[in-house]
């Protein structure tokens, strides 16, 4: 959310960590309401910069971005490549992004299928979240896409896999949203953390 047309979001408000961890992390959230402004293409190529250095199996760095800025030619195509519940508010993002991940692993044995592409390119997808916080801005991951739109609009080969859409771009009030998003648009809880890890065997 920008100061100069919203207030400022208290995320603190509506969730609590059970210990101590960096703000960044609590702060961090997936809105919908967009403001449909404009990106500087170096903003967001800070955050696929911090995508890029994400943490990867052999170093294999599986994950590649496809992206559209609000204003640019390709523009019109990005939208049509998410499912309309999706399109209905990601349509108001500043750029929106397709994940893929390559699903062949080429190793020091030849190529075979890969194994752990998406875990790893959703490791990307989380640093580039975060640094688009740092940035001022949000984004919100999308599984509601067109894998098959998405290889065909966009030229992708057939050994990647689209995983996801990312929309970012920076808040403003949740009226913009269909009457049903409006009273969804805060920050998600999550589960505490002893019914999430678990000390010497899983406890269901």
């Amino acid at each position: 959310m920008t100061a100069n047309t919203t207030k400022e979001f208290q995320v603190s408000d509506h969730r609590t960590a059970d210990h101590p961890v960096d703000p960044k992390f609590v702060n961090r959230w997936s809105p919908r309401a967009f403001d449909g402004s404009e990106m500087p293409e170096a903003d967001l190529k800070i955050m696929l910069e911090a995508a890029r250095w994400a943490p990867s199996a052999f170093n294999m760095q599986p994950w590649r971005f496809v992206y559209s800025l609000r204003g640019d030619a390709s523009w019109p195509v990005f939208p049509e490549l998410m499912n309309e519940f999706n399109r209905s508010w990601a349509s108001n993002a500043s750029a929106l992004i397709v994940v893929l991940s390559d699903t062949v692993f080429a190793g020091p044995d030849g190529e075979k299928p890969a194994s752990h592409n998406s875990f790893d390119a959703g490791a990307a997808c989380a640093q580039l979240a975060l640094q688009a916080s740092a940035l001022g801005y949000h984004s919100h991951s999308m599984a509601g896409i067109l894998p098959e739109k998405i290889h065909a609009d966009l030229n992708v080969p057939e050994r990647f896999k689209a995983e996801i859409m990312i929309a970012v771009g920076r808040r403003t009030e949740p009226d913009i949203l269909p009457e049903f998003l409006q009273a969804k648009e805060l920050p998600s809880p999550r589960r505490s953390l002893e019914e999430t890890a678990f000390k010497g065997s899983f406890k269901g």
